[in-house]
Order: C-alpha cells, then structure tokens, then sequence
C-alpha cells in the first residue's frame, strides 16, 4: 500500500463515537446520575469527551470506557458528567419566582430560614436568592437564614464558590442591589459576592440519585430545569422526596418548561411553575 493511499493515524480526540459507546456512556448516566441523554445527542457527547480523551492521551472511546470503569475513585466519572450535563442559568432567571420568594414563602416563615437551590449551576440563583433575603427581612432574621446550593458539577461549583463573575453577567441586577452586595474586580471586568451575600451560601457537591446528607425542614426548594434532564420515574421520586424535606406549606418552583402534570403527588398548584406542601 502506497503512502497516498494508507490510512491516516486517528488523531487524540477525533475518535468517532460508535453507536454502541453512546448506549454504554447513555446507560452510566442514566444509571449514575439520573441524567437521561435522548437519541440525538451522538454528536454533543463525541464533541465534548473528546477533550477528555486528548486530556488522558487515550486514542478511541474503547479506551476511554475502559479507563472510566477501571477507576475505582470515579474521579473520571465526574468529570464525564461535568462534560455532558448542560448548565445554563443566570440572575434574577424566572424572576416572578422570586417575587413569589419575597411576597409569600419569606413572610410565612416562623423560624430561621431554610432554603435549597438543587442544581445550583454556577450560583446565579443562589446568589439571587440571597439579595432577596437580605432586602426582605430584619437584619437579625436575615443573619439566621441558610441557603443550601448544590451541583453534581465540581466544575460549576468552583465557579459558585468563587463568587466572581463578567460584568456583563450582572445586567439583570438591579444597580441599587449591584452597588450594596457587589463589588468590582479585575478593573471592572468582573464583579465580586460581597460578604453579605457569601454568609447566607453554603455550597456542596450532590447527586441527586444518591442519598441525601441533609434534613428538613425546608422553607422553599428551588429545583429548577433540572428534572427536564431526567425520566418520569426519576421526577416521581424527586418530587415526593422534595415534598418530604419541605415544612407543611413550603413552596417547591420548578423550570417554566417543567411541570408536575402527568406525575402524582400531592402539591397544592399555586401558580405555573410554583407549587406548595
């Protein structure tokens, strides 16, 4: 065979991604993380693992799968699904949901309060969720509030910890609440949580398939385009298992492109995307 016409070496990372690699990574997910990736998506897993295989020096996803499974620390599971799952959000997003957080969940509350953001991303929503907290209540009650924010992501949760973030970013911050619980960094580019805001944030890493450290009550659980990603069983037992850690009147919101309809359980309607214990 000629040099002209002998095959070309597959570059690191430019491996294809056979119909039987998908179902496999498809199923790790699926059975993991309760992430359910549709036919479809071949294209979007093969672009975005390639990196972790030219990361790895692994020249095919054979090699790649058997590395995912050989690693008992599952450290390269993790960063599989930081690859695969999608983590879109910003401030003030589905901001009638924090109207609601201010108008009805934080006046009904009679201890200190509790709040979840599960799928926190980057920390957008729970940095939100802390400007509404510190202008709604009395300095006093507002020094007792938590706010839980987690993420499968170690990724996006380094992001959320840091607390920084391109000023561009921050357009949907109102100035008056920029100004008070924000400040500039890096000549402006970028801006900073202020202390205010970082006291009521405590972030962590979750799964949410796996068992969860923490009890209730809660006052409000933000699970928000999340379930969109998993199946109708998954969202069953999301669902009641929220409705558990919620007190007796905790409100649960959801993506705007989510609902509960179709699964059962026993959440009182309280407006689209809102529902209460």
């Amino acid at each position: 065979m000629s040099p002209a016409t002998a095959a070309a070496p597959t570059l690191l990372g430019e491996a294809p991604l056979a119909p039987e690699h998908f179902v496999r990574i498809a199923s790790m997910l699926h059975e993991h993380a309760g992430i359910r990736l549709r036919e479809g998506k071949e294209g979007l897993v093969r672009a975005r693992l390639a990196k972790r295989l030219r990361a790895l020096g692994l020249a095919d996803f054979d090699a790649y799968l058997a590395h995912v499974a050989a690693d008992r620390s599952r450290a390269e599971f993790r960063e599989m699904v930081d690859a695969l799952t999608t983590n879109k959000t910003s401030f003030f997003r589905e901001h009638t949901h924090f109207d609601v957080l201010r108008d009805d969940v934080l006046p009904a509350c009679t201890g200190p309060i509790r709040l979840w953001s599960a799928g926190c991303s980057s920390g957008e929503e729970a940095y939100t969720m802390a400007m509404v907290l510190q202008e709604s209540l009395e300095p006093a009650v507002a020094s007792r509030a938590r706010i839980l924010a987690t993420d499968i992501s170690h990724r996006v949760l380094a992001v959320a910890k840091a607390g920084r973030y391109p000023a561009d970013t921050l357009a949907d911050v109102p100035k008056p609440l920029l100004q008070k619980y924000w400040r500039p960094v890096d000549g402006g580019a970028r801006h900073e949580a202020g202390p205010a805001l970082r006291q009521l944030v405590q972030f962590g890493r979750l799964n949410l398939m796996e068992q969860w450290p923490m009890r209730g009550p809660f006052d409000a659980i933000f699970c928000r385009n999340v379930m969109i990603y998993f199946d109708k069983s998954t969202q069953q037992q999301l669902v009641e298992r929220y409705r558990q850690l919620l007190r007796p009147g905790g409100y649960l919101f959801v993506g705007h492109s989510e609902s509960l309809t179709g699964l059962s359980h026993q959440f009182r309607y309280v407006q689209p995307a809102v529902y209460a214990r």
